[in-house]
């Protein structure tokens, strides 16, 4: 069987072996039923559906002939590290900085990974993404996520 598409390929297979690593990740978690979900209900009905996606794709890169082939170029080091770096400074700035100041870190941090970077895009997801936030986690569901740095006294 020949690989029409190089992209498609390698991204269904990543689709269809992250979907059932979450799917089997989740069967130790209970289930529960349709109407009452349990923590493991959503997680595995998301890998299903990844995986699903993925044989789909691909499926689409066995059979449908791309112009060039689809070839795959090399590898983006720089965003990939930049984007990286953010989500570990979100990561770790969460518990010590609050959400008003990691949020805003990972917002600029990921955008400067992008060639066609603008302060005032970046500041303007900053403020959608952490009043968002705020709004769906602090107000909405009452997780209890500190939102200002330690060092102010919360």
């Amino acid at each position: 069987m020949k690989i029409k598409s190089q992209k498609d390929f390698w991204s269904g297979l990543m689709f269809i072996t992250v979907g059932i690593a979450f799917a089997w990740g989740s069967t130790g978690y209970t289930m529960g039923a349709s109407a009452r979900p349990g923590p493991g209900f959503f997680p595995f009905g998301l890998g299903v559906l990844m995986a699903l996606l993925g044989g789909l794709v691909l499926f689409k890169a066995l059979t449908i002939e791309v112009e060039g082939g689809g070839a795959i170029g090399r590898w983006a080091w720089k965003p990939l590290l930049v984007i990286a770096g953010a989500v570990f400074i979100f990561g770790w700035g969460i518990p010590h900085l609050g959400l008003f100041v990691a949020l805003p870190l990972l917002v600029v941090g990921s955008a400067l990974a992008g060639s066609e970077f603008r302060w005032r895009d970046a500041l303007a997801s900053c403020i959608v993404l952490t009043a968002g936030s705020w709004f769906i986690f602090i107000w909405g569901l009452k997780l209890t996520i500190p939102l200002l740095p330690a060092f102010l006294g919360r």
